[in-house]
């Protein structure tokens, strides 16, 4: 596909041949189709035209279409219909608050074209891949969030037709014939308040909003023990190439917090030592304090922790048991059902018939 017309009127027009969707928006139907519009549209994010394909779902589904050009898909890794990540099925804003992404999308008009023609142009020369589009969004910020919140089956539901406004007023009289639902909404004004452009640009979107205030206390595997004593952080999911030099220097968004350079680690505090068995691929991060610890792991629950372009996974370190351990009490030994061991062979090693001439009970020839 290319993005340059002969045409000048037409240059950076978009000529698709199939669209870019999630498998929410194409439906359970795989033999659905589709109407193809070259041009019909201007993308609602670049505002440039493009090829429209419309189509329904299901049976009892509402009829869909694309919003935006694959070229804005693409670099944002969303489907063209919904706006969700192709990868995880979440807002925009969702998935690059998580990943520690900020929104780099130009909100004037001609700031928006521009970007949108240095983008088609990296997509035509292979600096962008146009199947996986951007890569911007693999192996960097804290994933457990993600993997949280990702829907693992589609949700046809989201295809359901609208809420009809005249059954809400109690003027609708088609009844069973009505195309739309007859329910009454939900009472959540900000739900109502959704735009395409927002949603994209990952700012303002009352659904992402909504999954963050589920999830604002979320801490994966990092909520402070009640015991104070505890002062280690346990690092899983190591890999041979790391090692604990590695440990010890990486950088992870925190230079205004290094200025010497230590490590990540060290940013929070004193770190007595690290601990790596590289047998059972972990570590143990040991902090001089426990304040310094709670900072480190409250930083991690935000951004992750990558090392190699390995997703490593952080937990708090469990206590020390205190004292000797308690020895069990054995119980009493029943006589009644101790069995007497065999006892051993009477016979002696001369007693033992070594030839059968050598029995004394054998009759006759031997032979």
């Amino acid at each position: 596909m290319s993005l340059t017309k002969a045409d000048i009127n037409k240059q950076g027009w978009e000529d698709a041949e199939f669209p870019i969707v999630c498998e929410t928006c194409l439906g359970d139907n795989p033999y659905v189709r589709m109407s193809k519009v070259p041009y019909g549209k201007e993308c609602k994010t670049c505002q440039r035209p493009f090829t429209v394909f419309r189509w329904q779902p299901g049976s009892a589904m509402r009829f869909k279409k694309t919003e935006i050009c694959q070229n804005c898909a693409k670099i944002k890794n969303v489907c063209q219909t919904c706006i969700l990540d192709l990868q995880y099925g979440l807002p925009v804003q969702v998935r690059d608050q998580a990943l520690g992404i900020k929104p780099d999308a130009p909100t004037t008009d001609i700031n928006r074209q521009f970007h949108a023609q240095n983008m088609a142009h990296q997509v035509e020369s292979g600096l962008i891949d146009p199947n996986t589009g951007n890569s911007a969004y693999d192996h960097v910020g804290n994933q457990d969030i993600l993997q949280q919140l990702s829907r693992r089956e589609p949700n046809y539901q989201r295809n359901r037709a609208h809420i009809c406004s005249f059954f809400v007023r109690g003027e609708c009289k088609r009844g069973a014939s009505c195309p739309y639902r007859h329910e009454i909404p939900s009472t959540d004004k900000d739900l109502a308040k959704q735009n395409i452009r927002d949603r994209y640009r990952g700012i303002n979107d009352p659904v992402a909003k909504k999954m963050l205030n589920k999830v604002k206390d979320f801490r994966p595997g990092l909520t402070p023990p009640e015991d104070k004593s505890v002062t280690t952080l346990f690092v899983t999911g190591l890999i041979d190439a790391i090692t604990k030099e590695d440990l010890k220097t990486i950088h992870k968004l925190l230079d205004s917090l290094l200025p010497f350079h230590s490590g990540f680690f060290y940013a929070f505090g004193e770190v007595t030592s690290i601990i790596l068995i590289q047998k059972s691929k972990c570590a143990f991060i040991n902090y001089g304090s426990r304040a310094s610890a709670e900072l480190a792991a409250e930083k991690i629950s935000e951004i992750g922790l990558t090392v190699k372009e390995k997703q490593l996974k952080v937990v708090w370190g469990k206590p020390k048991p205190k004292g000797p351990r308690p020895e069990q009490p054995q119980a009493p030994t029943d006589a009644t059902k101790m069995t007497i061991p065999a006892p051993p062979s009477l016979k002696t090693k001369a007693d033992r018939v070594e030839y059968a001439s050598q029995d004394p009970t054998a009759k006759g020839s031997a032979s």
